[in-house]
């Protein structure tokens, strides 16, 4: 039986037992249905293979190779990652549109007495949702941005914001990154493609009668660019503003980044990038202050010399008139939890004066 996809919620709902991706592990790398496991029916070399006979020998040979391939590498995933699973167990498959691939994995599944589901067009139906999301829908809740300057402990105030019961989209979590040039995080980002997903499903989740707070962002986290109709309404969205001292932000971001700053190597490399937009003298400092293990020192000149002049040039952009400015003098982490209450209060003031 096929499953059409009409939202990007759906799937979950549903309750399968399992998600199974079964294109190659490169396709299933760039992007797949959250959740999903990768139990691919032809590898990368394999598809390669296929599709080349297809096009130079005979759409028949490449059939004929291929369901030897399919059926040979079903074997492999019944005697393996899928041997425990129960009589009762009810897994939903999919491929890139829906075709052969995903067809001929289902139903060896279906002839063993599960109960599969396959999803109609496959990955590309998913896709197509995840673009009308983030390109055609505008966004459901009313957006507030949690602004403030490098250093004003954005991220960890929202992750408390969480534990408030206040509906947020993490969107550096999103895109494992942090940000700001010394933002890389382990594991790297996730493919444009991915990123888009993991939005969108953010987006389709919503509950429209709260608020939803983000980030102030530029138009990229890292390398990855926000999709259209959330950037639209954050650059609408009434503002909420940590205001934080220096020397404060200069020791949050010590602490904060300390993987980076136990890095000397990585350290240096990025301040060196910097060159292009700061005189040689400049740069030459910071390098000594990171080699000195003045981190603190560095974070404080990094963000006078270079970070604060761009993010006030960039905030520059949006309209302050809906901005509620939080002053605070310190940032440690029980200051963060008054922080983030009066943040809290905040977003409450400006929905009940929105409506």
């Amino acid at each position: 039986m096929a499953l059409t996809l009409t939202s990007l919620t759906q799937i979950a709902a549903l309750g399968f037992d399992a998600v199974i991706d079964v294109r190659s592990p490169s396709e299933f790398a760039e992007d797949h249905l959250p959740g999903a496991i990768n139990l691919p029916v032809l590898d990368d070399e394999e598809r390669a293979r296929i599709g080349t006979i297809y096009k130079q020998q005979s759409p028949f040979l490449a059939r004929k190779l291929g369901a030897a391939l399919v059926a040979r590498n079903a074997a492999k995933h019944l005697e393996g990652p899928l041997s425990d699973k129960s009589g009762g167990w009810r897994p939903l498959v999919y491929c890139w549109r829906g075709g052969q691939r995903s067809g001929s994995f289902a139903s060896i599944l279906a002839q063993v007495g599960w109960r599969v589901e396959l999803v109609e067009g496959g990955y590309k139906a998913w896709r197509k949702l995840i673009v009308s999301q983030n390109e055609d829908t505008p966004v459901a809740a009313q957006v507030v941005v949690l602004d403030g300057n490098t250093g004003s402990a954005k991220t960890e105030v929202l992750a408390r914001l969480v534990a408030r019961g206040l509906q947020v989209i993490d969107l550096e979590g999103l895109a494992n990154h942090r940000g700001s040039l010394f933002g890389a995080m382990p594991g790297g980002q996730p493919s444009q493609k991915a990123f888009e997903g993991r939005v969108a499903v953010a987006l389709a989740s919503l509950d429209p009668q709260r608020p939803v707070i983000v980030e102030a962002e530029s138009s990229r986290v890292g390398n990855l660019v926000l999709p259209k109709q959330l950037w639209s309404a954050m650059g609408d969205a009434p503002r909420i503003r940590i205001a934080a001292p220096l020397g404060a932000r200069a020791a949050y971001l010590a602490r904060a980044y300390g993987d980076v700053a136990q890095d000397l190597d990585r350290l240096s490399r990025v301040i060196d990038r910097l060159r292009p937009l700061h005189a040689a003298g400049v740069v030459d400092d910071w390098l000594e202050m990171a080699g000195a293990g003045k981190f603190a020192p560095l974070a404080q000149d990094l963000m006078l010399r270079h970070y604060d002049p761009r993010y006030e040039k960039h905030r520059a952009k949006f309209d302050t008139q809906n901005e509620v400015v939080i002053a605070v003098d310190a940032l440690t982490p029980e200051a963060l939890e008054t922080v983030a209450d009066r943040v809290a209060d905040a977003v409450e003031g400006l929905v009940s004066t929105a409506n």
